[in-house]
């Protein structure tokens, strides 16, 4: 499995930003969850 990894990732709808510069790495072999309030972009970067 290859390790994953993005640099300053963003995403809009509009006028408003869902993601705005994500730097994210993802090494094989590990589990990650994504936690923070309503709204803040979560389903959004996962389906990214």
């Amino acid at each position: 499995m290859r390790q994953t990894e993005t640099n300053s990732l963003t995403r809009r709808f509009s006028d408003c930003w869902a993601v705005d510069g994500l730097d994210l790495r993802l090494e094989p072999g590990r589990f990650y969850g994504f936690l923070g309030p309503n709204g803040a972009g979560k389903p959004t970067t996962i389906k990214m």
